[in-house]
Order: structure tokens, then C-alpha cells, then sequence
């Protein structure tokens, strides 16, 4: 069968990429998919969630999955105590499962760096031999490799030499790689009727979010741990609920700037921001116990400047007092101090025990409703004469101007342009009755709406 690289199929072979803490795998995993995905930083354990995405190499579809590096203090698993403590046994059983289920298993290893956590690894990967291809990493130029083929006391049927941030020996492992995957049980996907809903996870450290993505997904493809910051980089699942495909990005907990003093959770924080561009809704979850904060509110508004939908999600929900109108106490006053925001729906859940998942997706399913509608011109301008009659435009001499049309330009993100006359005389004020008259009267009511005032008659314009 001959694949298309502009084409998505189902059933294509997994390929773990797993070895012990900075032997370069997340940067193999770039390198093969000639992106950089997985962050990648000289400290050790970056790597803990398994990260997956599909590839084409060698004109064949795969999918390509980076792994937390396998670690050890002591003999067993079972003793492995380091200062993050069970976080490492998590990571490492997350690795083992990805093992396997993988097609194919290959081995990273570093010139001339051979350890206990590199013995042990190979021991338990030895009922896994047939489908294990090992390379030797960062051998540029030929560096080290004579000193490295004793790993071949091993056992292993050949050693494949490589530099994964130069590229060298790469080709080779591609073909290898190629060779030893079955490609008989892909096909191409069928196109589906309707794009998946895209949802973001997003919020502070702690709240949640890996949990609720485990719940959702019905997968524990997300680590879990109540260690802030456990998730580093942005962990992709899919799912379906009512006949909708959904993807979801579980994200790494974003804390302010002066509280940012790593490498790592700079990057961290910047792929969890990054992931509101790839998303429609966003899913901003909140600790029920603690209330909105300022971080809270300014993930919120990042998200609505960017044109995505916002649900505030109040986790931990199973553990408020249970008392009459607690909810609705809660939500108005999140209205009440993020005025801003006060369109965008308020879901109280509980990720633990999954209270309120459905009513969480089905406004996400709401509000992508409401960010995929797209308004005809006719229409448009038949409700804008309207809002004009209600309220028209200021008439004085210095304040005056008119409003002659207006179309809409995009759907997710929603944007409107008006056609005025005498444009720098708007004001936000006037803007903002358009807004609120385009969410009450078109059906865009939970959602950010944005509004680019333009001249009828001069190439100008301001967004507002």
C-alpha cells in the first residue's frame, strides 16, 4: 500500500522511544518527526508524561511515542525513593505500560556512558527482544563507538550509532525502524462529517487538570500526582461523546512569571499557552476551595483575546458543603469580581469522582456551536439597521459618526467588521452595545466576540 503524507490513517504501528534520563530520547522524537514537540533541556526526568504524535518516516505512517526516562535508586522498582519520591515510580510505570503495548521498542542508549539504571532496563526489556532495536546515542562523528559495541555482550543483534541533535546515523535507524514494523493493518482514516472539538486544559498548578483529562479520555495517559507541576509537557488525548470526536491537551499548571524560575517550566508554561492557539474551547480549571484568582483571570483573558470559548470549570466540587444555592453563590461571585468574563459559562465538577463531566462537555459542544456560526451579510445588516434604531450613534458636533454596514470575517475565531464613518469618534462604549447586541440577538452568547471597526471610506480601522 502506498500512503500519502497529506493523509490521516488509523491502526498505524506504535513506536516507544524509552531509556534511562537525559540519553537525548526527547530530541530523538523531534528529530524523527522533524518538529520540535517534546521539550528538551540537559537536566535529567524533563520527560514524564509519554508523549505522543503521529509521524511519517521513510513515506510510511507511525505513531511515535517519547517516554519519562527509566530511573532507579536500589536494586528494584519497587525501592525507588529519590527526592520527588513515588513521582519516579509513576513515570516508570507509565513507561512500562507504554512497553507494552508499543509495536516496536527502541532502546536509547549513550556512547560510553553505560549504568546500573541501563543494565537494569535491559533486563526487564529482555521478554520484549523481538521487538527491540537499539541505539547508541550522541556518537557524532564517530565518537566513541569502538569503545560501545561491548553492549553487544548483551545479547543485541546489532547496535545502530547515532547522533540525535546532529542528525548522524538517523536515516539508517529510520530504515530499521521501517523494517520491523507490520504496516499490513493501517488504513486510511475516514473523514468524519464534523472537525473534533479541540479543548485545552488549562489553570493553575494542582488543580486537576491531568485528572479531569484521565476522566474524560477514560485513560490514564496523564500522570497524576499531588506534586505541583507534575505535568510538563502538553499530553494529547482523544475520545467521543455523543457522537462528537473530541481532542483533548492536558497542559503543565501555569503560575505567575516571578514564581517561573526554571528552564523547564519556562518552556512548560510556554506549551500550555501555546496550546490555546490549537484549541476552540478551553476548559479553565478553577479549585472550588480556593476561588478565582488573578492567575485564573488572566489565563481567561488570554484565552477570550485569542477568540476561544471559555468554560469555568470549579473542580473539587465533591468536597463543598452541601448547601442551598451553593453553586449559584459561587458563580455569581466569579461574575461579580471578573465582570470582563461574565458571558462565559461556570460548570461545577468534580474530576475525582466525575460530577458534572457531561454537563462540561455539552457546553463545550454549546459553545463550539456558537463559535462555528457563521452570519450571513443580509441578516447581518438587516438586525445592525435595528440596533441603530435603538441606539443610534452619538450626534454631536465633535462625537458624531455613522455606522454604514457590516460582515462577518471569520468563525472560531468569531470577528465582526463595522463600516463607519468618522471611525476615531467611535467609542468602546458603542462598540461594546454591538457586542452585546451581536450575542444577544445572533447566538453567540457564551462566547468572545470580536470587533474591528473599519472606515467606509479611508483604508483604516481599529479593533476594539
Amino acid at each position: 500500500m502506498i500512503f500519502d503524507a497529506d493523509k490521516k490513517y488509523g491502526n498505524a504501528p506504535a513506536v516507544a522511544l524509552v531509556g534511562r534520563p537525559n540519553v537525548g530520547k526527547s530530541t530523538l522524537f523531534n528529530r524523527l518527526l522533524g518538529t520540535r514537540r517534546a521539550i528538551t533541556d540537559p537536566t535529567p526526568g524533563v520527560t514524564r508524561d509519554p508523549v505522543a504524535q503521529d509521524a511519517f518516516i521513510q513515506e510510511k505512517p507511525l505513531r511515535l511515542v517519547d517516554t519519562g526516562g527509566f530511573k532507579l535508586d536500589g536494586d528494584r522498582v519497587d525501592n525507588m525513593i529519590d527526592k520527588e519520591g513515588a513521582l519516579d515510580v509513576l513515570v516508570v510505570e507509565k513507561t512500562l505500560e507504554t512497553i507494552k503495548t508499543a509495536d516496536l521498542i527502541v532502546l536509547l542508549l549513550e556512547a560510553g556512558v553505560f549504568t546500573a539504571e541501563d543494565e537494569e532496563f535491559i533486563a526487564l526489556l529482555r521478554p520484549y527482544q523481538k521487538k527491540l532495536i537499539v541505539a547508541v546515542n550522541k556518537t557524532e562523528g564517530g565518537r566513541r563507538e569502538e569503545e560501545s559495541f561491548n553492549l553487544l555482550s548483551f545479547g543485541f543483534e546489532r547496535l545502530y550509532f547515532i547522533s540525535a541533535e546532529h542528525g548522524d546515523g538517523i536515516a539508517t535507524l529510520e530504515e530499521a525502524i521501517i523494517g520491523k514494523l507490520d504496516f499490513s493493518g493501517v488504513a486510511e482514516a475516514l473523514p468524519s462529517e464534523k472537525e473534533p472539538i479541540r479543548i485545552a486544559i488549562l489553570g493553575k498548578p494542582n488543580t486537576g487538570k491531568s485528572t479531569l483529562s484521565n476522566r474524560l479520555t477514560a485513560s490514564e495517559s496523564s500522570l497524576v500526582s499531588g506534586m505541583p507541576g507534575t505535568t510538563r509537557d502538553v499530553v494529547e488525548g482523544a475520545f467521543t461523546y455523543k457522537n462528537r470526536d473530541f481532542v483533548l491537551l492536558d497542559t503543565a499548571g501555569i503560575r505567575r512569571k516571578s514564581k517561573v524560575t526554571e528552564n523547564i517550566e519556562y518552556y512548560s508554561v510556554n506549551r500550555a499557552i501555546k496550546a490555546i492557539d490549537e484549541a476552540d474551547v478551553v476548559f479553565l480549571l478553577i479549585d472550588a476551595q480556593e476561588g478565582l484568582s488573578d492567575q485564573d483571570k488572566k489565563i481567561a483573558a488570554l484565552a477570550s483575546s485569542k477568540g476561544r470559548g471559555v468554560v469555568m470549570a470549579l473542580n473539587k466540587w465533591d468536597v463543598m458543603p452541601v448547601t442551598k444555592n451553593t453553586f449559584e453563590a459561587a458563580r455569581d461571585r466569579i461574575r461579580y469580581f471578573f465582570g470582563k468574563m461574565e458571558y462565559a459559562p461556570v460548570v461545577a465538577v468534580s474530576a475525582k469522582t466525575g460530577l458534572g463531566a457531561d454537563k462540561l462537555l455539552d457546553t463545550a459542544i454549546r459553545l463550539y456551536g456558537q463559535l462555528a456560526t457563521q452570519i450571513d451579510t443580509g441578516p447581518l445588516n438587516q438586525a445592525l439597521e435595528r440596533w441603530l434604531e435603538e441606539c443610534p450613534p452619538p450626534q454631536g458636533p465633535q462625537t458624531r459618526f455613522k455606522v454604514k454596514y457590516a460582515v462577518q470575517v471569520s468563525s472560531r475565531p468569531v470577528k465582526f467588521v463595522f463600516f463607519a464613518s468618522r471611525i476615531h469618534a467611535v467609542t468602546e462604549s458603542y462598540v461594546s452595545y454591538l457586542r452585546n447586541k451581536i450575542r444577544k440577538d445572533l447566538g453567540f452568547k457564551e462566547i468572545p466576540v470580536e470587533i474591528e471597526v473599519r472606515s467606509s471610506r479611508a483604508p483604516k480601522s481599529k479593533s476594539m
